[in-house]
């Protein structure tokens, strides 16, 4: 019986070593009679048994040599090496042949010399030039070839024609166009904010038809001061000393600083205080500081930040206070022997609530003008009208801030004043004139067109404020905007759904942030077109109509359209959604 037991287990222990060996040897050592095996020692308990390891396979064995029907996997679980190299060369071939089929493709495209010779291409040279259908042929079959490589068709050379008349026609329109504004934001910086009154219009038409006396004193014969015109009405909308125009706000507030604050340039006007003498301009001479509160340094759109420009302009800056919370007394202990100027920024495209606080511009003018020194009023938007009766909440104008103490003020001409891109400065005569004589004034300074169109605006500020553009659409009423709504709807065709709903409009373009205005929008469906698909149609139309999308939905805001605009919208409408 133990002897029995005892073979059993030999036999078994056999078996095992014996796996996966090749036919003779497995053969013989599944024979207990003529393999001796010798026993393994006694395992204690509790102990784990020992794993014995299995015989390598030799590559020549015959097993090895054995390869799974095609289309199974081996009964081991893993691939063979035959297996794997077959995929890899299947793979190999595949791609080979994918890179044959995409050289065929690319050496078969025409080249530009026989798209030429063409009769289409003929024609189109004879509409444009034969070097503007060259370039745009290579430029199609530039996107060809980047086609073909990524997979795509091979086009015909009648394809490559067309495609190319495409681009030639899209080069020949203008790259600015007339856009109707629907999409509830009165100044859109990327729709080019403020649009102008028709004077203002007709001022630049004027001055750009053909010459004028930009700097030409037409009484005495001689050259005269560029915007010698302009400095009046500057004086009068502000209640200023003096005023200045330069192409845009950021560089007003960088001509400035670099005048008025930055280290002296040889030759240019010197820095002084509040009426002082001014710096030597010497070599090696300190820049000046600029005290300013770390709640007011914003950044004004495109990357352009207040700490950015105060270095740009020669300048060092000297952060008080808090984000939320800066008193005076952070003002004077922040006073030092090379501080030239205290600026103020006001927050005209962010606002800060709950636990805030500062002082106001005529305690920090005062502050300043006490230890000699400058104080500057950034007024960003700058309105030169109480815009409370407009809805709008109340917004420090030009002219207090002026009257405040402020010895220099700067503002945008482009935004709630209505005019045109411009940088507006005014103050005491003492500094405009600093800035008048720097070198930078020349690299910022505004041409004849923008000068036109803002004296134009300020005489509408000054004698009729209603007539601007921006005045007039801040003053509707709900009732109106209703009403422009349903005349709109009258005017649409019957493929496309519509209805009127109430929207909330933005003044926009760094202006009032956080108003919100009632408004009244439409929104619109079409069945064959989804919301993005429509929306697109409109802004290819001519003029193009931009609106904004919500809720599946086409909103065409009607606080900023006119309503001469009407009868193209509807237009657009009807050429994007087809016919009913």
């Amino acid at each position: 019986m133990e002897a029995s037991l005892l073979a059993g287990k030999n036999d078994m222990h056999v078996k095992t070593c014996a796996f996966g060996l090749p036919g003779g040897m497995a053969a013989k050592m599944a024979n207990p009679g003529n393999v001796a095996c010798p026993r393994r020692p006694p395992v204690p308990p509790g102990s784990l048994r020992p794993h014995l390891p299995l015989p390598r396979r030799r590559m020549n064995a015959p097993e090895a040599r054995c390869s799974p029907a095609p289309g199974r996997r081996s009964t081991s679980g893993r691939r063979s090496t035959i297996e794997r190299r077959r995929d890899i060369d299947y793979h190999r071939a595949m791609v080979l042949a994918a890179q044959d089929d995409c050289a065929t493709r690319l050496r078969a495209l025409p080249p530009v010399q026989r798209l030429l010779e063409s009769e289409a291409a003929a024609a189109l040279v004879a509409a444009t030039s034969r070097q503007a259908v060259t370039e745009a042929l290579r430029q199609v079959l530039d996107q060809s070839r980047a086609a073909i490589r990524g997979g795509g068709g091979s086009p015909s050379a009648e394809g490559l024609l067309l495609a190319a008349a495409r681009r030639l026609n899209q080069e020949a329109q203008p790259s600015l166009r007339r856009t109707i504004n629907a999409t509830g934001i009165l100044l859109h910086t990327n729709l080019g904010r403020a649009p102008l009154a028709a004077q203002a219009v007709q001022a630049v038409a004027e001055a750009a038809r053909g010459y004028c006396n930009l700097e030409f004193d037409l009484e005495q014969g001689r050259r005269g001061e560029r915007a010698a015109g302009l400095a009046g009405l500057l004086r009068a909308a502000s209640g200023a000393e003096a005023g200045l125009c330069v192409n845009n706000n950021a560089a007003a507030v960088l001509l400035a600083l670099s005048a008025l604050a930055g280290t002296p340039t040889p030759g240019a006007p010197g820095h002084g205080g509040h009426g002082g003498p001014g710096g030597s301009g010497a070599p090696g001479e300190v820049p000046g500081e600029v005290v300013v509160s770390r709640g007011e340094l914003v950044e004004i759109g495109g990357g352009f930040r207040i700490p950015d420009v105060i270095q740009q302009g020669g300048a060092k800056l000297v952060e008080v206070g808090t984000t939320n919370r800066t008193r005076l007394s952070d003002y004077a202990a922040a006073i030092g022997p090379n501080t030239r100027m205290l600026l103020r920024v006001h927050q005209s495209n962010y606002r800060i609530v709950g636990f805030t606080g500062a002082p106001a511009a005529a305690e920090i003018a005062a502050l300043a003008h006490q230890h000699g020194l400058l104080m500057m009023d950034d007024l960003g938007s700058g309105s030169l009208h109480d815009l409370r009766p407009y809805r709008c909440p109340p917004v420090p104008t030009v002219r207090e801030a002026v009257a405040a103490g402020a010895d220099v003020v700067a503002f945008s001409g482009d935004k709630l004043l209505g005019g045109p891109q411009a940088g507006i400065l005014v103050g005491r005569e003492a500094a405009i004139d600093r800035m008048r004589r720097h070198p930078l004034l020349r690299a910022v300074r505004a041409d004849k067109m923008c000068l036109a169109a803002l004296e134009a605006t300020l005489r509408l500020h000054l004698q009729a404020p209603a007539e601007l553009p921006v005045m007039r659409m801040l003053a509707q009423t709900e009732d109106v905007l209703q009403a422009r709504a349903e005349r709109l709807c009258a005017l649409l065709p019957d493929s496309v759904l519509w209805r009127i709903e109430a929207s909330e409009a933005q003044v926009g373009g760094g202006s009032l942030p956080g108003t919100r205005l009632a408004s009244r929008a439409v929104g619109l469906a079409a069945e064959a077109m989804g919301a993005d698909a429509l929306a697109l149609a409109l802004r290819r139309n001519r003029p193009a109509v931009a609106g904004r999308i919500a809720a599946d939905l086409v909103l065409l805001d009607m606080i900023a359209v006119a309503d001469g605009e009407l009868d193209e919208i509807a237009a657009a409408v009807s050429r994007a959604c087809g016919p009913a």
